[in-house]
């Protein structure tokens, strides 16, 4: 792949997605794909169409939108064949959401992360347990798997990239 002329700033680690433009950008699965696809050192209009195999309008549009919520920014640039591509990257390496009544990102969250897994490679783990806990029992567990999320290290850019999704969260009333 090329590379940017230029170095790329660091991302966020975490970005605290509670702006209603936000979470409306966000309620889109391409979205949310565009997301997934913006490598470390982030991707032209170009490598995502390639990569999400869409055209270059369909990514530069969703791209201004994910742009006008802050959720990717404008990076380096590179010199291509009769011009110059821009580089976009995320603006925090993860995203979170408040729980409630976000009904429209959740199911653009999982629509894509149902797209991601079934194009994987490789098998995926994909686990649903319903459970009986006490309110403290499922406060301890959102803690521990936040940690635990947290406190992975990152391997080292020639790994491949792996989805990690985890939620914790109260059933609705059979």
């Amino acid at each position: 792949m090329d590379r940017p002329d230029s170095p790329v700033d660091a991302p966020a680690e975490v970005l605290q997605t509670t702006d209603p433009r936000q979470l409306k950008a966000l309620a889109h699965p391409l979205r949310n794909r565009i997301l997934f696809a913006l490598g470390p050192d982030g991707s032209t209009v170009s490598q995502l169409a390639k990569t999400l195999s869409t055209n270059k309008g369909n990514v530069a549009h969703h791209l201004a939108v994910l742009e006008g919520a802050e959720l990717v920014r404008r990076g380096a640039r590179r010199q291509v064949r009769g011009g110059t591509e821009q580089y976009f990257v995320r603006a925090a390496r993860r995203l979170r959401t408040p729980g409630g009544s976000r009904a429209g990102h959740t199911a653009a969250l999982l629509q894509a992360v149902a797209e991601e897994i079934v194009a994987s490679p490789t098998d995926s783990l994909l686990t649903l347990r319903r459970i009986r806990l006490t309110r403290a029992q499922a406060a301890a567990l959102s803690q521990h798997l936040e940690r635990l999320v947290e406190e992975l290290p990152e391997a080292g850019s020639h790994e491949p990239d792996h989805g990690v999704l985890v939620s914790v969260f109260r059933a609705s009333p059979r």
